[in-house]
């Protein structure tokens, strides 16, 4: 039997080799340069806030990191250039020696338009932009970004930059993980399983659902997470549909409740689903759960290299078989996505796009897959989800919490 993969706790110490950063960042940098050498274009401009990190190896908080003002510029000669936040550049300059400290600007594009673009920010900037393009001989090539504010492209257009998209070559680059990823990857799932004997503990009558959310926060973040990016939090008649959030419930004896925890842990996320039965469980949750089981160990089955994600959506029930219109409908619910430094990417897989472009699973990939079972109650359901790291070998679950059986918390 295989050991489990490392969930090492602290990253770094003198008698163990754990996670390398070195080589993590020089991962990173490799497969972000050769998609860039792949792509046509003679440069990237990267707003995407992972896009970002992946290349330039820096992270500000998403209060700030989600305002489309953070770019990056990646060229075919030298290091990326980075635009950031005030004087979080100069803390970039400081801390991270692998950038050069002339590549680390401030910037400010408009805060999401907050600063209108009459204000001429984000002319100074794309003219700012296409000299260093000129000066890397890359003027007349296309210029590769990721997502843009309308305005910003605009005005790329108007100083006579061709633009195309580069998002489905960074997406590609992020899709294999590294060792190191993947040790992020399996730390971070470690924490959740932590909490969720927190969660299974504090389970009973009485409690809310924005309390469990609490909980869940409060804990992570003692254990080191750098973002509770979510928690949904879904109990009783609330679980059918599906709302993906949390409210204020409060939750009942024989309520059957379901959580969806995402997080991250150096920038490497969760999503991780689990069903719990509070105090009892009825035929119909327990039937439910079965199911939802099933489908999911149909899933992990198919999980090994040469296997396309058609093969694996297709082990799930079609939409209408378990009481929606059309997949569109029922989309997110029989569900694989990738995990990385984003909680959605390569490889998606479901009934709505798979059987239209099939993706070959590949070693190095991590994805999180995902199935819903309705009750036939009319209100209860059962949500199960596991992380999965595709091997030579098959697959490996990240996701270690007891999920093989519904747990009843609190049994009476």
């Amino acid at each position: 039997m295989s050991a489990p993969l490392a969930a090492p706790g602290h990253m770094a110490v003198d008698y163990e080799q754990r996670v390398d950063f070195d080589r993590l960042r020089a991962h990173r940098w490799g497969r972000a340069r050769a998609a860039l050498e792949s792509s046509g274009c003679g440069a990237f401009l990267l707003f995407d806030f992972y896009n970002i990190r992946y290349t330039t190896q820096t992270w500000i908080g998403g209060a700030l990191g989600d305002k489309m003002t953070r770019y990056a510029l990646l060229t075919r000669d030298g290091g990326p250039r980075l635009w950031d936040f005030g004087s979080a550049a100069r803390h970039h300059r400081l801390h991270s020696p692998w950038l050069d400290p002339e590549d680390c600007h401030a910037g400010m594009l408009g805060l999401r338009g907050a600063i209108a673009p009459t204000a001429g920010l984000m002319e100074d900037a794309v003219r700012q932009i296409r000299g260093l393009l000129e000066e890397a001989g890359a003027a007349d090539a296309p210029v590769g970004v990721d997502i843009v504010e309308p305005p910003f492209l605009f005005e790329m257009h108007r100083q006579g930059l061709h633009v195309v998209d580069a998002q489905q070559f960074m997406l590609d680059a992020r899709e294999i993980k590294s060792p190191d990823e993947i040790t992020l990857l399996t730390q971070a799932a470690a924490m959740v399983d932590g909490v969720y004997h927190d969660v299974v503990e504090a389970l009973r009558p009485g409690v809310r659902e924005n309390e469990i959310v609490a909980l869940v926060n409060k804990r992570l973040y003692e254990m080191g997470s750098d973002q509770v990016e979510a928690v949904n939090a879904v109990s009783g008649e609330r679980c059918n549909p599906h709302p993906h959030n949390f409210s204020d419930r409060l939750i009942r004896p024989g309520d059957q409740a379901f959580f969806d925890i995402i997080h991250s842990y150096n920038g490497y996320r969760t999503c991780y689903y689990r069903t719990f039965g509070v105090g009892s469980a009825t035929r119909s949750q327990r039937d439910a759960y079965r199911r939802a089981r099933a489908w999911m160990d149909a899933s992990i089955a198919m999980v090994k290299p040469g296997v396309g994600t058609d093969q694996v959506a297709g082990v799930w029930p079609a939409a209408a078989d378990f009481g929606f219109e059309n997949e569109m409908a029922a989309f997110g619910l029989q569900f694989g996505h990738g995990l990385g430094l984003g909680l959605h990417e390569r490889p998606v897989i479901s009934r709505l796009n798979s059987p239209r472009e099939p993706v070959e699973l590949r070693a190095g990939m991590v994805f999180a897959l995902e199935t819903y079972c309705p009750a036939d109650d009319g209100f209860s359901a059962a949500r199960i989800e596991e992380e999965v790291v595709v091997t030579e070998d098959g697959c490996r679950v990240l996701t270690l919490f007891p999920a093989q059986d519904l747990v009843v918390a609190n049994a009476y």
